[in-house]
C-alpha cells in the first residue's frame, strides 16, 4: 500500500464530440461501427503524487482540465483509463451545496452531507454542533433549504465541509466567502488545516495566493500536466506563458475598429544603462552606484488613454527581482507622435555580484495587456564586493541595542 495521500497514474479522461445530435444515432447504428466523432481529451495521461501534509496547487487556463481533475478525485467524475490511489477522507470546497436536496431542511442536509463525503451517521452527530456553530444561520437551519438565500446555502455547505476533519481538502478558487465575519472564520479554519499538517489541493486563478500557500504547483495546459515543481519556479513560467500569449493575440488581432496591431499602437526601440551623470554604461554597473535605464519608444497612435511604461529586473534563471511601472508610481509618460523616451532612475542599485536583465514593456492603462513586451532586452553585470548572500543587499546596520 502506497504512503502518499494520493497517487495517480496515467489518468485519462476523454468524450466523444458530435457536430450534431444525429451524428450520434448514425454512429450506434452503424453497421461497419463507422465513426461519426471527435475525441476530445479533457485529461490526457497525467501522473500525480502528494505526500500526507503537502499543500499541493494547480493552475492554468481555462479548459485546462484543473476542474475535471478534481471532480474525478471526489468521485463526482470517472476517469476513461488510469488509476488513482486516496489514502483518507476527502472534503471538497467545490461547487458547494451542490449535493443537498432543497425539500430537505439545513439540519437533515448536514447528515446527507456528510453521508455523501462517506461519514456515518453517528461520526455526523459528533459534529453537527461544531457544524451549526460554524455555519451561524439561526433558525434558519429548520427551515427547508429551498427558502435559504444562495448565501446561507453556501455558508452551511462550508461549514459542513471545512468541519468533518478530512484527512484530504480540496479547494477551488473561495477560500472564503460571505461576510466579513464568516470569512475570518473561514481562513482561520483552514490555517487550522494547515498547521495540523493536512493534505490541501488549492486551485487558483490568483496566482499569489498559489504562492502564499503552496509547497509545490502543477501547471495543466489542455489536459496534460505541462510543469510540475517548485512552486515560485513553475508560477514565474505560467505568468511568463501568459505574458507572451497575450502580446501575441495583441500582435495578430485587430484592436480597434482601425484595425491597429500592437505594433501599429508603440514599438520599443531602445534601452539603454546609464550612469549617474546619463553616460552610457557598457552592461558593468558597480554595486550601490545610481543607474539610468533610458527607454526609447515611437508613438503610432496617439488616442491611447494613460499608457503604462514597466520595466522589470530579473536574474538569470529567471528570478522576478524588482518589477515596476508608471501606473503603480502615478506617473504620466510622454506620448508624442513620434519617438519619445523616459528615464528610470535607480537610486542605489544594491544587488549582488551577478549578471541580471531588463525586460521592458509598454501597456493599456490597467497594466494588464501588453502593447510591447520586450522579454530580456537589456542586460546588466553587477561587479561589488562579497558583502552578503542572495540577490539584494538590504540597507542594514548591526547594533548591540535596538
Amino acid at each position: 500500500m502506497s504512503n502518499l495521500a494520493i497517487e495517480i497514474n496515467h489518468l485519462t479522461k476523454k468524450y466523444n464530440m458530435y457536430a450534431k445530435p444525429s451524428d450520434r444515432f448514425k454512429e450506434a447504428l452503424s453497421p461497419k461501427r463507422k465513426n461519426y466523432h471527435d475525441v476530445f481529451y479533457a485529461l490526457n495521461d497525467v501522473n500525480i503524487k502528494v505526500e500526507p501534509g503537502e499543500m499541493i496547487g494547480f493552475i492554468g487556463e481555462n479548459g485546462s482540465g484543473k476542474s475535471t481533475l478534481l471532480k474525478i478525485i471526489t468521485g463526482v467524475l470517472t476517469p476513461t483509463e488510469g488509476e488513482m490511489k486516496i489514502n483518507g477522507n476527502i472534503a471538497a470546497l467545490l461547487e458547494l451545496g451542490s449535493g443537498f436536496n432543497p425539500e430537505y431542511s439545513g439540519y437533515d442536509n448536514i447528515f446527507l452531507n456528510g453521508m455523501v463525503l462517506g461519514f456515518s451517521r453517528e461520526e455526523m452527530e459528533n459534529m453537527v454542533d461544531d457544524i451549526i456553530k460554524f455555519a451561524d444561520i439561526g433558525d434558519h437551519l429548520y427551515q427547508p433549504l429551498k427558502t435559504y438565500s444562495s448565501g446561507m446555502t453556501v455558508r452551511l455547505a462550508f461549514a459542513v465541509a471545512i468541519n468533518v476533519d478530512p484527512d484530504i481538502l480540496i479547494v477551488d478558487e473561495a477560500l472564503a466567502v460571505g461576510d466579513l465575519e464568516f470569512q475570518l472564520k473561514c481562513m482561520e479554519k483552514f490555517t487550522e488545516f494547515r498547521n495540523a499538517g493536512k493534505t490541501v489541493l488549492f486551485v487558483s486563478h490568483d496566482v499569489n495566493a498559489v504562492r502564499r500557500f503552496c509547497d509545490r504547483v502543477y501547471w495543466l495546459k489542455h489536459g496534460v500536466v505541462e510543469a510540475e515543481g517548485d512552486t515560485m519556479e513553475i508560477t514565474e513560467e505560467y505568468e511568463n506563458f501568459l505574458k507572451k500569449k497575450s502580446l501575441k493575440t495583441v500582435d495578430r488581432e485587430s484592436t480597434s475598429v482601425e484595425e491597429h496591431s500592437a505594433y501599429d499602437i508603440v514599438e520599443v526601440n531602445q534601452a539603454e544603462l546609464l550612469d549617474e551623470n546619463k553616460q552610457p554604461i557598457q552592461d558593468i554597473v558597480i554595486q550601490d552606484s545610481k543607474v539610468f535605464v533610458k527607454v526609447k519608444y515611437t508613438v503610432k497612435k496617439v488616442d491611447v488613454k494613460r499608457p503604462v511604461l514597466g520595466v522589470a529586473i530579473r536574474t538569470v534563471d529567471n528570478q522576478y527581482v524588482c518589477g515596476l511601472n508608471t501606473l503603480l508610481d502615478d506617473v504620466e509618460i510622454p506620448w508624442e507622435l513620434g519617438e519619445n523616451e523616459f528615464f528610470i532612475e535607480y537610486s542605489k542599485m544594491a544587488l549582488l555580484g551577478g549578471e541580471y536583465y531588463f525586460d521592458v514593456a509598454v501597456f493599456e492603462e490597467n497594466a494588464t495587456v501588453p502593447f510591447v513586451y520586450k522579454t530580456k532586452f537589456l542586460t546588466m553585470f553587477i561587479t561589488g564586493k562579497y558583502v552578503g548572500e542572495g540577490i539584494v543587499v538590504l540597507d542594514h546596520v548591526w547594533k548591540e541595542q535596538a
